[in-house]
């Protein structure tokens, strides 16, 4: 199976695209080969653990959405450059969140990682 890397940028400036992103992310988690999610600008917030207890009408809550995608061995890295410029580090983030640099995506990506969004 292809490895897949989902990018991600939103969180609670826009709840429906966060779910969706995260909905996908788990569906791909759940199938063989490795799901990646990069998460930047509002989106390293999801990587909180408070930062995630958000809803949006007809979707399930993110802090679920989000949990259900680490369970399933999803891969949740925090933009370095992004965290350095809000403040956050490795101990503000939730358990099986990572803060990564531009090295972690173009190396998933350079052994056969595929961008689905």
């Amino acid at each position: 199976m292809t490895d897949i890397l989902i990018n991600n940028a939103f969180g609670k400036d826009n709840l429906e695209k966060a779910a969706v992103a995260f909905i996908v992310a788990g569906a791909s988690a759940g199938r063989d080969g490795e799901t990646a999610m990069f998460l930047t600008s509002e989106a390293i917030y999801m990587a909180t653990p408070n930062g995630n207890r958000v809803e949006t009408p007809g979707f399930p809550p993110l802090n679920e959405l989000v949990q259900a995608y680490i369970n399933k061995g999803g891969i949740l890295w925090v933009c370095k450059a992004c965290a350095d410029a809000k403040g956050l580090t490795a101990d503000d983030l939730m358990p099986g969140a990572e803060i990564a640099g531009a090295g972690h995506i173009l190396g998933f990506v350079d052994n056969g990682g595929q961008v689905l969004m």
